[in-house]
């Protein structure tokens, strides 16, 4: 009985499968009302001919005999994103939602998407979480996001065409409502998160079930992010995945898309693109850690010198912008900074070294021959000018920010020592008065590190030895000059050095620096010691120079640091400890806070006057705002102001656009693209023309040698312009040929 009980099980399996290979076939086949009617009464014969084998189907494979011509859809099977979503659910919630007309309606014409589609899946979202209507909105949102990609359409996919206020319509609701939508499908908390959430998830039903619908989401919106070219719109879209950036954990491949894209809109963006962008990326480096910190810091700083290669008055509050950005974000992870931080700084010392290294054999080759010596001038040239440049001051700059703003931390303080022998060597490695303005950034520079640090550099001797260029004891015999801002040069021209602007600019900074550096040691016990040599050279150029505006603020410095010695000498006088005992860290103390010294009040006031000076040197201001160049709390991170950016969006995407037009419409706009950078670049380059060194003098002291002449007279060909031809004149000298010719044919014929 066992035996053939067995075999008359498998004979009815063999006839169960038969069945449904059957009707697989048939539905594939065909879907018409004609094949579900045959299919049905091939079921009912069945029940009369082998009754036994019917109920049998009845307790094992109900949902076989329970076929119904309704659940037959018309509509092809489409694709998702990486062939993942099913559309077997999304089908049949089309079916329950439309009635009998609008299904005829959609089959014919089932490519449109249609504004009550999209309502009635959102609704039924906001409902009950329905989940064919979330894989069908799915499906509407990244064909929204390829619509009219160059590839073609696909031809698997159920809809290819949407109006704009179609698109409008689903781009707004999935970038909204989509990080709640799958955050309540995979049981998470409502905001934030971090990699570890995400990793311990990833063994679940939940997230193997519904993965699929993130990686759409987050790579849909990714494709559409390149093929966008309005700021709001852009800006809108990045705030809105930002509150998914933690999903990116999940998707290494999607991760390092997101932050390349990110790292461009920071560095080329305008409007609050920027600050959105870095915003982004800061989410990113705090909740995935190291998994991106690292590509981070190396992308920011490749961004950040790319940015640096040129400097106008309208680039300098953009780049202390992208500065202070990267400043804040090694705030996030300061033991993993440092390693990147001596990486960098170390590429710096060796570039200044090779620098010093052919100075040194350009010297000692002197006495060499003449074709010898032309290759040690140009060895030395293209080493020289990898410092003096833009990019590694502008370095330097940003070094000098991170170690200031985090000299406090053990990470960071190290590296304060290496950076000030570097930025020392800088200075010093053309001491000549056409490269004073880059010896006072040097000098600004260091005077910031001995602040923060509260460590003494020895800023004086640089400061005092431009005083005693002789360019600042002759004459002005090239007239009043332009006004020279300093912020925005590193290098002056000869016709420069020799203007009344010029010598008065490089006092007056120099007075203002040396003010700077000894008021940080107004209070020291020590400051009689530390300001007598300074005093004494002080007094020596006020002797040697004829200019009386000169002396009269020579002299002013002069008895500001007399008064601020005989404070502190009075102070000192009533004192018992040593100059040895630790009690001299806390001397004058509370007039420190208080900032009580005769050479602080003095400070203030120069600050006062160098940025009254700065401000009428302004030109122009950034897109950016020039309150943004510091990275201050202005920056929109709360609810409320998440809520005004989210009633932007309804604004922002209102208007007819749509993605990835024509290929034909496309191809003048990069043209275009391609001729205005161009343009920008030559303007770039012709506005820095006084950057780029021509010759390489130690000394100003070697003004009458024999490498001078030459470098002015390549100077002055370089800079005229090339005549071009006119064309008037071309036609005339055509004309007096022919006339010439004809003379002389008439002269033959003579």
């Amino acid at each position: 009985m066992g035996t053939k009980n067995k075999k008359e099980s498998k004979k009815l399996s063999k006839k169960s499968s038969e069945i449904e290979e059957n009707t697989d076939e048939m539905v594939s086949k065909s879907s018409s009302e004609q094949n579900a009617k045959g299919h049905v009464e091939q079921l009912k014969r069945l029940q009369l001919k082998d009754p036994e084998f019917y109920q049998f189907l009845q307790e094992h494979d109900k949902e076989l005999l329970e076929f119904d011509d309704e659940d037959i859809d018309d509509d092809v099977e489409t694709e998702m994103h990486g062939d993942e979503i099913e559309d077997d659910e999304a089908d049949e919630f089309d079916a329950e939602q439309l009635d009998h007309a609008d299904r005829k309606e959609v089959k014919s014409s089932t490519n449109v998407i249609t504004s009550a589609m999209v309502d009635s899946w959102c609704s039924s979202i906001h409902e009950n979480r329905n989940s064919g209507a979330i894989r069908s909105l799915m499906r509407a949102f990244r064909t929204a996001c390829h619509y009219g990609d160059d590839t073609g359409e696909d031809a698997k996919s159920k809809w290819s065409t949407m109006s704009s206020a179609v698109f409008n319509k689903i781009m707004l609701f999935v970038l909204k409502e989509m990080d709640g939508i799958l955050r309540g499908l995979l049981k998470l908390p409502t905001s934030g998160g971090k990699k570890e959430m995400i990793k311990d998830m990833s063994n679940t039903k939940r997230w193997k079930s519904n993965n699929h619908l993130v990686k759409s989401y987050l790579g849909n919106a990714l494709h559409v992010l390149n093929q966008m070219t309005d700021t709001e719109m852009i800006s809108f879209t990045l705030r809105r995945l930002r509150f998914s950036s933690v999903f990116l954990a999940a998707f290494p491949a999607l991760l390092r898309k997101y932050i390349k894209v990110l790292l461009h809109f920071w560095g080329t963006g305008g409007g609050a693109l920027p600050v959105v962008s870095f915003l982004f990326l800061r989410d990113l480096c705090i909740q995935l850690g190291s998994d991106c910190t690292d590509e981070c810091f190396r992308g920011m700083y490749k961004a950040y010198l790319l940015n640096c290669q040129f400097m106008n008055a309208s680039k300098l509050q953009h780049i202390q912008f992208l500065g202070n950005c990267f400043v804040e974000l090694i705030r996030v992870d300061l033991p993993n900074a440092y390693q990147h931080a001596f990486v960098f700084i170390r590429q710096l010392a060796m570039i200044l070294r090779d620098a010093h290294s052919s100075s040194k054999t350009k010297k000692s080759s002197q006495k060499a021959k003449h074709s010898s010596k032309e290759a040690h001038n140009t060895k030395g040239k293209e080493s020289f000018l990898k410092v003096y440049q833009w990019k590694y001051i502008h370095c330097l700059e940003l070094w000098t920010a991170a170690i200031c703003a985090y000299s406090s931390e053990p990470e960071f303080r190290p590296l304060a020592y290496p950076l000030t022998q570097i930025i020392s060597g800088a200075a010093r490695l053309v001491p000549t008065a056409r490269y004073f303005p880059l010896r006072l950034r040097c000098i600004k520079m260091l005077n910031r590190i001995a602040a923060s640090t509260n460590s003494f550099v020895p800023v004086s001797p640089l400061l005092l030895d431009m005083l005693e260029i002789k360019e600042l004891h002759r004459p002005p015999t090239g007239g009043v000059g332009k006004a020279i801002d300093f912020r925005t040069v590193l290098r002056v021209s000869k016709l420069t050095l020799k203007t009344r602007a010029f010598q008065e600019a490089c006092v007056f900074s120099v007075i203002e620096e040396l003010a700077e550096h000894l008021a940080q040691w107004s209070y020291s016990i020590a400051f009689f010691e530390l300001s007598s040599v300074p005093v004494v050279r002080l007094r020596n150029f006020c002797k040697s120079t004829n200019v009386d505006r000169f002396r009269r603020e020579i002299k002013q410095i002069i008895r500001e640091i007399e008064a601020n010695s005989e404070y502190t000498n009075k102070k000192r006088m009533t004192v018992s400890f040593l100059p040895n005992d630790p009690a001299t860290a806390s001397f004058l103390e509370d007039d420190k806070n208080a900032g009580a010294s005769p050479l602080s009040k003095y400070v203030a006031s120069l600050r006062q006057r160098a940025q009254q000076r700065n401000d009428s040197l302004k030109e122009s201001s950034l897109l950016v705002g020039q309150d943004s160049s510091a990275f201050g709390s202005k920056i929109p991170e709360s609810d409320e102001d998440d809520d005004v950016e989210d009633s932007k969006g309804d604004a922002v995407f209102s208007s007819s656009w749509l993605p990835a037009g024509t290929p034909k419409d496309k191809e003048p706009t990069e043209e275009k693209q391609k001729k205005k950078k161009r343009r920008k670049e030559l303007q770039d380059e012709t506005a820095s023309d006084e950057d780029i060194v021509e010759d390489f003098i130690l000394s100003s002291d070697e003004e009458g040698s024999l490498s001078d002449a030459p470098a002015d007279e390549e100077v002055s060909i370089k800079h005229k312009p090339p005549k071009a031809p006119s064309k008037k004149k071309g036609k005339t000298h055509r004309r007096k040929n022919k006339k010439r010719k004809q003379s002389n044919q008439v002269a033959s014929a003579v």
